[in-house]
């Protein structure tokens, strides 16, 4: 395995996601989760469709990859719909390093479907990270027993990291068996149909309150927020999904996950989000975890 080109790819998609956690958030908040997941999934499906036209790639011809392919497609239905919801009820600085430990779990089920190998300080990172998440996630204000989420956005941002941790699994795969492109095409297809189901059902029950998400317009500056998404998470996808195929897929979990770093600090800096002293401890800890899994 060519573990530091697997580093740098997974480290490149970390970043394109960190920048895609803040454009996805404020796209969320302008017109609704639902409708800024439809604009992201149609955009990078678009992209694909070029990349695959343009590079005469044909799709696999294996039923079990057919098959492994759309079934990732439909779970990534499910993560997306879920951080982007999360990341609009926020706070984007906890929710963001709470969908990150993706990464630790990641780790976890590769040694236990893939039989990769997993390091002392591997065991430990993956602990260190469980803890992180609970301070980062809960409040203590009132002590143990008044012990509550810190927003609601978490509890969709854990339903987000199982997702996607299991959506690395299983997609390395086919990945490796029939390339990247035709598995991301065949993937990114799935959530799209999946989301656009979900979306038209919505429409048909859609209140009638204009001010509603499912009533806000779409201006120029929502449609550039959601083709940025879209770009931006499908550019890192891209090189996530090479990292796949070249190096071990713990690695390119738990690297991959970096990117909540410049999710916290737009988080301050455009929401004004203050995370309390015990979030922020948890918020280390999710970052040490990272470092004690990927150098364990």
């Amino acid at each position: 395995m060519h573990d530091v080109e697997g580093l740098l790819l997974g480290l490149t998609a970390a970043l394109a996601w960190g920048v895609t956690d803040t454009t996805a958030a404020l796209a969320s908040r302008r017109i609704g989760s639902l409708r800024a997941t439809v604009g992201t999934v149609l955009t990078s499906v678009a992209v694909l469709a070029i990349l695959t036209i343009c590079s005469g790639t044909t799709l696999p011809g294996d039923p079990a990859v057919v098959a492994l392919s759309l079934a990732c497609g439909i779970v990534a239905a499910v993560a997306y719909l879920a951080f982007f919801t999360a990341l609009r009820h926020g706070p984007i600085s906890v929710v963001s390093p709470v969908v990150s430990t993706y990464g630790g779990l990641t780790v976890v089920l590769s040694v236990l479907l893939l039989g990769e190998s997993l390091a002392p300080g591997q065991v430990l990172g993956v602990a260190v990270a469980t803890g992180g998440v609970v301070l980062a996630s809960v409040s203590f204000s009132g002590g143990l027993r008044r012990a509550r989420p810190v927003g609601q956005g978490v509890a969709y941002a854990i339903v987000a990291l199982v997702a996607f941790a299991a959506l690395t699994v299983v997609m390395s795969g086919p990945i490796r068996a029939a390339g990247w492109l035709p598995v991301l095409l065949l993937a990114r297809g799935a959530n799209a149909a999946t989301v656009w189901l979900i979306f038209g059902v919505s429409w048909l029950r859609r209140p009638a309150d204009p001010a509603s998400a499912a009533g806000r317009s779409m201006d120029r500056r929502a449609v550039g927020l959601v083709l940025a998404a879209g770009l931006l998470d499908i550019g890192g996808f891209i090189v996530f999904a090479i990292g796949l195929q070249v190096s071990e897929t713990w690695l390119i979990g738990i690297t991959s996950s970096f990117g909540p770093v410049i999710a916290v600090a737009a988080g301050v800096a455009l929401f004004g989000e203050r995370p309390r002293p015990l979030q922020w401890l948890g918020l280390g800890l999710v970052a040490a975890s990272v470092f004690l899994i990927a150098l364990g």
